[in-house]
Formats: structure tokens, sequence, C-alpha cells
């Protein structure tokens, strides 16, 4: 930018600014540099292998062998009509709806009772030993995922499992080798439970930072109101850390459609009428045990497509009710 001299009515020079143009040279630069750049990243890494995948699994390539058959979409006609795979997508959308939700709540109400559930009078603060209960709560998120699943199998475990253990010791024999994971009532609850109790911690940490950044002259007007906690952590809390949920929500939904971890070392095989068996657990089986690699890719694409679905519902139904906008009024 330069700048052009003027003269004022009195006979003084006065600056005005003048705009100059970037070279056409430069510009291009900067836009290979800062636009280009990602964009071919993303081009190669993203697209490409996302194309790749949309016709392999178009064809019956079996993973091994240089020559494959262009099929058409008989492989996607073929995998609406299997019973398996339908039963693992109805899984999936089971995991995808109660797991963040039930995670999200946990979360949420441990991080409003560290940081702004202590007593109701004097400053905001929150409860006695708030720092042991964030460092105890996000511990699980620590441990790899397989490690969570296998310790998890053993607690289940009928016979030597610590769960049955407790429960008959304090009386309730009926859960005298009782099978967790094997029985079609329990198996996915179980499976569930292990899921939520590994991301609870983490996602108290980060609704913690959220809340620490709304100012407490927000919440002493709500309690100068007489808002109780329910009422502020509804009215106040949830409505200032609502794109923190938003993001959470995501998330933890691309984690339960995918679960593949959890529930192979909880359930290898599915558990019982394939009651636990996710798409992910089929397309590994479809691949690598069948070697239908041309057919396990249409399940690949499935759930990609299937997650995108997941994610742009959640981003409309958090616009549709209002995301994004400050509601309270200062």
């Amino acid at each position: 930018m330069t700048s052009a001299m003027t003269t004022t009515t009195g006979g003084r020079p006065r600056p005005v600014a003048r705009s100059r143009r970037m070279p056409s040279l430069e510009r291009l630069s900067f836009m290979a540099v800062f636009l280009g750049l990602p964009l071919a990243i993303f081009l190669v890494f993203v697209i490409y292998p996302f194309g790749q995948a949309l016709y392999f699994a178009m064809t019956d390539w079996n993973g091994f062998s240089p020559s494959y058959n262009f099929i058409g979409l008989d492989n996607f006609t073929k995998l609406f009509h299997d019973d398996t795979f339908m039963k693992s997508l109805g899984n999936n959308i089971q995991l995808a709806i109660v797991v963040p939700l039930v995670t999200i709540v946990l979360a949420l109400a441990i991080a409003t009772m560290v940081t702004v559930g202590g007593p109701t009078k004097g400053n905001i603060r929150g409860i006695r030993g708030s720092g042991f209960y964030r460092i105890v709560s996000f511990f699980p998120y620590t441990v790899p995922a397989i490690v969570i699943g296998l310790i998890w199998a053993q607690v289940y475990d009928p016979s030597a499992g610590l769960l049955n253990a407790t429960l008959t010791k304090i009386g309730l024999s009926g859960f005298e080798d009782f099978a967790w994971l094997g029985d079609p009532r329990t198996a996915m609850p179980a499976s569930m439970f292990v899921i939520i109790w590994s991301f609870v911690g983490f996602y108290t940490v980060l609704f913690v930072a959220a809340i620490k950044g709304i100012p407490a002259e927000i919440y002493e007007a709500a309690r100068m109101d007489g808002a109780g906690r329910f009422r502020t952590a509804i009215s106040v809390t949830l409505p200032l850390v609502r794109d923190n949920v938003q993001t959470a929500y995501i998330y933890l939904g691309i984690t339960a459609l995918d679960a593949f971890v959890y529930m192979q070392a909880l359930n290898p095989n599915g558990g019982p009428d394939n009651t636990t068996r996710t798409m992910s657990q089929e397309l590994f089986n479809t691949a690598f045990r069948k070697g239908q690699f041309g057919y396990a890719t249409a399940m690949g694409v499935v759930l990609a497509v299937v997650t995108l679905l997941f994610a742009a519902i959640v981003f409309a139904a958090n616009r549709f009710t209002g995301g994004g906008e400050r509601r309270l009024r200062r």
C-alpha cells in the first residue's frame, strides 16, 4: 500500500491511502502455496483413494490377482440383500445413536460438577476434590482400545470374570456363570458400556475447558435470578458449549460407526445371532477370510457414505435448532 499527497483547503498536504494490487506472479505464487498445495494433497490422499475404492467396489477383485472383472453395481445390490450385512448396519446405527448420547450426557454432567457444581454461595467453583475426579475419569482414555477390550472381555467372563464374582458375592446368585457377551439381551449393552466408559473422561476434559471459558458473571446472574443447578446447566451451560457438543457428537458417532477394535476384542465372532457384529467386522471377515475384496470394498464405501450422512444430519440438526447463535443476552 502506498500513499499520495493531496492539498487541503489551507494549503497543507495530506496523505491519501492508495492501494496497489499485488503483482500477478506474486499472487499466483501465494495461491499455489496456500491454496493449491493443500488442495493437491487433499485430492491425492483423500479424493483419489475414495474414487479408487469406489471403482474396486464395482469389480470382483479377490485382493491378490492382478486381473478382475468390472461388474457394475452388483456388489451393492448384493449388499442390501445380505442379511448379515444389514444386521451389522442396524447394529452400527444403534451404536451411533446410543454411544454419543450417553457419553456426552455423562461427560457434561461430570464437567459441570467439577467446574461450577460447588457451593451455591461465594465464588463459582466446582465440587471439592474436582481435580481428583478429573484425573480418574480421564485415565481410561490413556489405555489403548485393544487393551480395554481385552480387559473387559475378561471382566465379563462367565466363569472367572470379576463382574459375576462380585455380583454373586453380594447375594445376586442369578448372575453365577452369566454370559454377558453371550446373551442376546446383554451383549450389545455390555459392549456399549465399554466404549462409553473409555471415552467419558476425554470428553469430560473437553467440556471442562469449554465451561471454563464461560464468564463467571453469567453464572452469577443465573444464580441471582434463582436458577438451580439443573436449570443453570440446561439454560446456561449447554447453549454456550453447543459447538463443542456438536464436535463431540460427530467424533463419537464416527467412533461408534467403526468400533472395530472394541467389538473384535469383546466378541470377535459377532456375538450371539450377530447381535454385536459391526460393518467393519463384516468388512474384515469378507476381505481377509473370504478373499472377496471387491465385495468388502463395497461395504467400505457404504460405511463411508453412512458416516458422511451421520455428520451431515448432526450439522443440519444443530443448525435447525439454532446452533451457532448466542441465545443468552448479557
